[in-house]
């Protein structure tokens, strides 16, 4: 498992990386990350579009799904034949938004995994394509004075601060607690919280941790994210 995942996604990931390299002599390696990250991101976009339409009509009919499981709390089947018609009625499959999410991870993770060991600036040559161009000179310092090869506080900081605004920007507003309000509302509020706040927390940190260039790819990948929601979101309008 572990070969065909190098086989097929990190092993071509960072041979393009490589070759991006070669191609755009002169430019640091903050910069080649950034656009490697963003082309990656856009081969990906019809998935992750797909994906993010399907959950936005999953939000529009949650409505719906509640009031069915209010009122045949007590008759499962019943439930799930209500809940099928509903699906049926506005043409949503629940089950392709986590199948195009999970087509997408093993790139994502390959992705994440290039950077955090490409071992730049030395290439390994063990995992070299034969037709991949080797640069001449890799530059490790992003825009002239931040080292992405060592650890970045600033670029870090970035990382944990785009990922609180999409995590903002992605998840439904929070609602007021009810005052009898279950435990399910409660673990769902706490997850929410979690995400928005706790979760960037943690990614900084993280980040703070590992080679700059891990926070920079985190970055450009938040940001890309946050232009890609609000992308969909104002062509679903139209």
């Amino acid at each position: 498992m572990i070969s065909f995942f190098h086989a097929v996604c990190y092993e071509p990931l960072y041979n393009g990386l490589i070759a991006l390299i070669s191609f755009l002599p002169g430019a640091d390696i903050g910069i080649v990350v950034i656009l490697f990250t963003i082309l990656v991101k856009l081969i990906l976009f019809p998935l992750s579009r797909k994906a993010s339409v399907m959950q936005a009509k999953m939000k529009e009919i949650e409505p719906e799904l509640s009031e069915i499981k209010k009122k045949y709390t007590d008759d499962t089947k019943t439930q799930a034949e209500k809940t099928m018609e509903v699906y049926r009625k506005h043409k949503v499959n629940p089950f392709s938004s986590i199948f195009v999410v999970l087509v997408q991870l093993p790139i994502i993770f390959s992705l994440y995994y290039v950077f955090l060991k490409s071992g730049l600036p030395g290439i390994n040559e063990n995992l070299i394509y034969a037709f991949t161009p080797r640069p001449t000179e890799i530059h490790m310092n992003f825009l002239g004075f931040i080292d992405v090869g060592a650890k970045s506080t600033i670029l870090a900081a970035f990382a944990g601060i785009t990922s609180f605004f999409q995590a903002m920007y992605a998840m439904p507003a929070l609602s007021p607690r009810k005052e009898n309000a279950s435990f399910q509302d409660d673990l769902a509020r706490g997850m929410h919280m979690q995400m928005k706040y706790v979760l960037p927390v943690i990614i900084f940190l993280i980040s703070s941790s590992l080679a700059g260039v891990v926070a920079l790819y985190w970055t450009t990948s938040n940001v890309f994210t946050i232009a890609q929601e609000f992308y969909i979101r104002k062509t679903k309008k139209q």
